[in-house]
């Protein structure tokens, strides 16, 4: 039995709000401003001309959503990476006291941490926050469980006192 063009009903594409394509071009304007060092009245017009062009695009490829554009977590990725800023910098000079004083001990471990996130993004997240830290790199995501690989024993400890875990998963959360 052949389709007929009324068996062919699709759904039109749903229209996500412009907060998403506006948070996205306010964003992306302010990044190339900092970036670019550039505040001449033609170069402005150029960066704002680009990024237009790149929310346009992102919304013909229909990634400008809540995930894409995550405006209803508010200022929650800011404060969370101010405090993954923190424990890099603390983990660098970890490291580097470890490769400067030999007699410090290393102890290279493999160990599994539970996630909370609900989200594969949340998950994500989580992983390479734990890479990002020196001493630390996320080997395998398996379901709600994180392999990771530390390079001394309180590497490990922190990453399984679940601190860093507890802020993704409370990034995650909508306000």
């Amino acid at each position: 039995m052949p389709f007929s063009d009324a068996d062919a009903v699709s759904s039109p594409p749903t229209r996500k709000p412009i907060r998403y394509s506006i948070a996205l071009g306010v964003v992306l304007f302010a990044i190339w401003l900092l970036w670019s060092g550039h505040y001449t009245p033609l170069m402005i017009a150029f960066g704002v001309i680009s990024c237009c062009g790149v929310v346009c695009l992102a919304g013909r490829m229909r990634i400008v959503d809540e995930e894409g554009v995550p405006v209803q977590l508010g200022i929650k990725p800011f404060l969370y990476g101010i405090w993954l800023l923190k424990e890099i910098v603390q983990a660098n000079l970890d490291v580097a006291r470890r490769i400067l004083n030999p007699r410090l001990p290393i102890r290279p471990q493999m160990i599994r941490i539970k996630s909370s996130q609900q989200g594969e993004v949340g998950r994500v997240i989580f992983a390479n926050s734990i890479t990002l830290t020196p001493g630390t790199v996320s080997v395998d995501v398996d379901g709600d469980e994180v392999v990771v690989h530390a390079l001394t024993d309180e590497a490990a400890a922190e990453d399984a006192s679940g601190e860093m875990n507890r802020r993704v998963t409370a990034l995650e959360e909508r306000s």
